[in-house]
């Protein structure tokens, strides 16, 4: 029971990443700010969800398990969320600044 336990809270921790990173990206039309604060809300949730997650996987396998438990910042959706945002936190700074400074040196005659 606590394996599905661990597989429902690992897949509910990689949709919400997921929808972090959709959220984050792939939003036509809407300002880079405005993408910012909604993605720092988002990611607050998946916080949320993939923390939850961790405290799921630190529930032994058995009673009596003779290996120790490991931390919450060890398990793997807690892992997972600290290197995707991370990384997303990277490709967002990078592509706020591709779109500000060297789109509109490529592309002059752009929509306003």
């Amino acid at each position: 029971m606590v394996t599905i336990a661990k597989f429902l809270a690992l897949t509910s921790s990689i949709l919400s990443l997921g929808v972090l990173m959709g959220h984050a990206f792939f939003t036509p039309g809407s300002a880079w700010d405005d993408r910012l604060i909604d993605a720092l809300i988002l990611m607050g949730l998946s916080a949320c969800v993939c923390f939850a997650a961790g405290l799921i996987f630190e529930l032994p396998e058995r009673k009596f398990d003779p290996e120790p438990t490991p931390r919450l910042t060890q398990t793997l959706p807690v892992q997972l969320f600290f290197w995707a945002v991370g990384l997303m936190a990277a490709i967002f700074a990078v592509s706020w600044f591709l779109a500000v400074d060297y789109v509109p040196m490529i592309w002059k005659n752009q929509p306003h």
